[in-house]
């Protein structure tokens, strides 16, 4: 039975919303979601919270927790990794990705041809990425194909994620994985490719929000 996560949500913890962390989980789960995974920008410090809400959440949601780290060329969501404790602030995507890579972590290039903070063809570049966000809650259409595209020809599966900066935009986009995901298997299944990414969303509320 497909296992539904939402893998890129903000809260006020990125700095730059003022949604709180409960009501994201209380908005995945009244939309059906199995998991949803909190990506504060910059620092995995910021989503400390989630221990809590995965305590008190167990039996009814997958809580995960990983961050948007702010490369040189773009934006990439880390998973596995607690990037903090790395000296690579501003780090090349090249460099990011060796380091999550050797500390057992993966790294999916985040919303890749989002003009300002997407590595665009950069991608097409780097050795190691687990995947690449295909569907990206707040990105128009032809950014999220042009994503797709990029993955499918570099043979690597594709994720999707809101990108929520507020409850109501959770769930729009979502990764559909093939088999149960648990906080000890997470990483396995990102490397499996056993898993698309999907859009909800209708034409009229596809939209483009620069700097997320």
């Amino acid at each position: 039975m497909p296992f539904k996560i939402d893998l890129h949500v903000h809260t006020r913890h990125s700095g730059d919303n003022s949604a709180d962390p409960e009501d994201m989980v209380q908005e995945a789960l009244a939309r059906g979601l199995d998991g949803i995974a909190f990506t504060e920008h910059y620092s995995y410090g910021a989503s400390e919270y989630a221990e809590r809400l995965r305590e008190k959440y167990a039996g009814s949601i997958r809580i995960l927790r990983g961050v948007e780290f702010s490369a040189a060329e773009g934006h990439c969501l880390v998973f596995g990794v607690d990037t903090d404790g790395l000296s690579i602030k501003g780090a090349f995507l090249g460099e990011l990705v060796a380091a999550v890579n050797e500390r057992g972590g993966a790294a999916v290039p985040s919303h890749p041809y989002r003009g300002g903070s997407g590595a665009g063809e950069t991608v097409k570049t780097l050795a190691g990425i687990a995947a690449l966000e295909g569907y990206n809650g707040a990105n128009p259409h032809h950014m999220n194909l042009r994503a797709i595209e990029a993955a499918r020809s570099l043979g690597l599966p594709f994720i999707g994620g809101s990108d929520a900066h507020a409850s109501s935009e959770v769930g729009s986009c979502y990764t559909e994985f093939a088999d149960e995901v648990t906080e000890e298997n997470f990483l396995d299944a990102l490397r499996s490719g056993r898993y698309a990414g999907c859009d909800v969303r209708k034409v009229s509320r596809w939209s483009w929000l620069p700097g997320r």
